[in-house]
């Protein structure tokens, strides 16, 4: 019998930890026991594991000895909080905030482009992407290491599930307050949402960026190994429940073309390339993205203005892969080392 696994999911109630234990259920993740971990108010509810269900715990009461695996999705100043008391009582920690992502001693691991990445865990912490991050490092780590990237440039549009359920709500409120010739207020965002768009994500830094779109430079540097390549991000959040979608450009050191970087997407793992030239020939947040596992890319074409230059648009769903499906994969690479 194969060795089976104490896991517990912090944050379970959230828009994440529940797609986690949706996950952990589908691809039979050897799991002996998953404990189901929140704060005290949620503690006591039922959330679902597959056709089961399970009880939420008190985090702050919970006694991390014996849990092999953790799955953190609770939050930054929770994650710096308990994530090294789990990891110190043995337990490989995953964990989906910003809190570990740039620490030296705790790797920055997309499964499917730096795999080997997980057995270097001095901290066993292993951060998981941004969720913008993931789907563009999924979608450019084949070129990059076919032809180098120089430059990105990416403009995102991220759905609103990536701020949380609140977000979720006030975006359906607005929506129907609008719909129904209503005025409406915003709470979770500065401006309406809905039937909007908003080019905000984060906090504003002094160098006039975000940080959504910051962590999109200094992630995609870490993951792909090289410092030298050049990002600039513009980060837009748009009236999308869930799904984030992104206008990509590159400008690679060895030509390559379209073509080129056709083939090299379609024999991708985790990509599903969507590229006909015509009405519908590409990938949307709704028709392809929501719900799935793939990174999908479409539109792959020659950049008229630069002769190493390429543009893709790239779409997934963030909650899923960009999140979720993303740490689940790197607690299976953790159990294939034995």
């Amino acid at each position: 019998m194969s060795k089976q696994y104490k896991v517990a999911v912090v944050g379970a109630t959230g828009a994440v930890g529940e797609v986690m234990l949706s996950v952990l259920a589908e691809r039979k993740f050897p799991a002996s026991e998953v404990v189901a971990l929140a704060s005290e108010r949620s503690a006591g509810v039922e959330v679902a594991f597959g056709d089961d269900e399970v009880t939420v715990r008190d985090l702050a009461t919970f006694d991390p000895a014996g849990v092999d695996i953790a799955l953190f999705s609770a939050g930054g100043d929770i994650s710096k909080e308990y994530a090294p008391k789990f990891a110190a009582a043995g337990a490989v920690v995953i964990d989906n905030s910003s809190a570990f992502r740039m620490d030296p001693d705790v790797p920055l691991v997309v499964s499917e482009v730096n795999p080997e990445a997980v057995k270097q865990r001095p901290r066993g912490i292993i951060a998981n992407p941004n969720c913008s991050t993931m789907q563009l490092m999924v979608a450019l780590a084949p070129i990059h290491r076919a032809a180098g990237i120089e430059r990105i440039n990416v403009a995102t549009y991220q759905s609103v599930s990536g701020t949380g359920r609140r977000a979720l709500e006030e975006l359906g409120r607005q929506t129907a307050g609008l719909l129904n010739f209503r005025s409406v207020e915003s709470e979770v965002y500065p401006v309406q949402i809905a039937f909007n768009v908003i080019p905000h994500g984060g906090d504003f830094d002094d160098n006039g960026y975000t940080s959504e779109e910051m962590k999109l430079v200094h992630e995609t540097r870490r993951i792909l190994g090289d410092d030298a390549i050049r990002v600039n991000a513009t980060v837009v959040r748009v009236p999308v429940f869930y799904g984030h979608s992104e206008a990509v450009n590159i400008e690679t050191r060895d030509k390559l073309g379209a073509a080129g970087a056709r083939r090299l997407l379609e024999a991708a793992p985790g990509v599903e390339v969507v590229d006909e030239r015509a009405a519908g020939g590409y990938p949307t947040p709704v028709t392809h993205a929501s719900g799935k596992d793939a990174v999908y890319v479409g539109r792959i074409r020659d950049d008229l203005s630069h002769e190493r230059g390429l543009n893709l648009w790239v779409v997934a769903d963030n909650i899923r892969k960009g999140a979720a499906l993303n740490a689940v994969q790197i607690a299976e690479l953790v159990v294939a080392e034995g």
